[in-house]
């Protein structure tokens, strides 16, 4: 699994095999992740309760005799601060791009004013005109708009949600779902593999994602740092994988935790590394739980000063769409 790299196919399907991008976006907190892990049947993206948990576009690839779904997670659409999140706001925009299906996710609480000119971008995308793509002329980019979390709400609130965003996204077709609960989650993914252009499959019948081994370490290292610390810390963190040696018996994994000051770094290793040991432990479970093998993993923090605002940096630790 460590040398997965996305790549394409040209096996010859039949005139009958439906293939595409089915692309989440929407704002933080709307269940973004916990959708692409329940349509997809694996947990490739983290969730946490936190907002701006997904930092990059995240591929789950779900497979059937006679379909290919390629699904993509994005970051919540946010307002940028930083050089960080303006990248995070460019893997949410080049899903409007790219997309065959497009899930735009809100929740019960949601409004759509947080995040205006994205929503005017979907609108306009939900309204085009017929395309002549790959999949032949005709063709038009489907828009689901998702009302998330519907277990919290009572039907009356839930009936005037869905008057309210069919007026928003007039050309949308409307899910209220509950992911958590995967309420509807099945009904949606068969409307998904309906609408899902003819063509062949774009990645080996057998592959589960474009990413490598490495990135789903760094970000199960980095869940656990949302879920143990508070306020700027888990925001100032990036995790890297210095070493990952698969053995018979055993992958031995060396990752490092970078901060941007030398203040974050003692509070990530804590009293007599107390907290890191926390962290390291919590990981190493779910981690060995994601490979089905025994895992030992070493962790170290360094310090990677202003690593947010730092193109080179970000470029580095893979912020980059080219």
């Amino acid at each position: 699994m460590e040398n997965d790299l996305l790549h394409t196919t040209n096996d010859n399907c039949s005139q009958s095999h439906r293939s595409g991008f089915v692309n989440i976006v929407g704002n933080p907190n709307v269940g973004k992740s916990t959708l692409m892990n329940a349509l997809v049947g694996e947990r490739l993206s983290i969730i946490t309760s936190k907002a701006q948990t997904t930092r990059h576009r995240i591929m789950g690839i779900v497979n059937g005799e006679d379909f290919q779904i390629v699904y993509s997670d994005t970051p919540g659409v946010l307002s940028p601060n930083y050089r960080l999140q303006e990248k995070m706001l460019e893997f949410s925009r080049s899903a409007l791009v790219d997309a065959d299906v497009l899930l735009y996710v809100t929740d019960v609480n949601d409004t759509p004013d947080r995040n205006a000119d994205f929503l005017e971008k979907v609108r306009r995308m939900a309204s085009a005109p017929s395309l002549e793509g790959r999949a032949g002329v005709g063709f038009s980019p489907r828009v689901f708009l998702i009302i998330n979390k519907i277990d919290l709400t009572t039907q009356e609130t839930l009936e005037s949600l869905v008057e309210f965003w069919h007026s928003q996204l007039p050309e949308a077709t409307i899910f209220p779902i509950s992911a958590q609960e995967r309420f509807g989650v099945a009904q949606l993914f068969d409307a998904i593999k309906d609408a899902l252009p003819v063509g062949p499959a774009f990645f080996p019948k057998d592959q589960l994602t474009d990413k490598p081994a490495r990135f789903f370490v760094n970000e199960i290292i980095r869940e656990k740092i949302l879920l143990n610390y508070d306020k700027e810390i888990p925001y100032s963190v990036e995790v890297e994988v210095e070493s990952f040696i698969e053995e018979e018996d055993i992958i031995r994994i060396s990752a490092i935790i970078f901060v941007e000051r030398d203040s974050q770094k003692g509070i990530i290793i804590g009293k007599a590394g107390s907290a890191l040991k926390r962290v390291g432990s919590q990981a190493r479970k779910d981690i060995e739980d994601f490979f089905q093998k025994q895992v030992f993993l070493q962790l170290f923090v360094k310090v990677d000063r202003d690593w947010r605002s730092n193109t080179g940096r970000l470029r580095h630790y893979g912020y980059d769409l080219t």
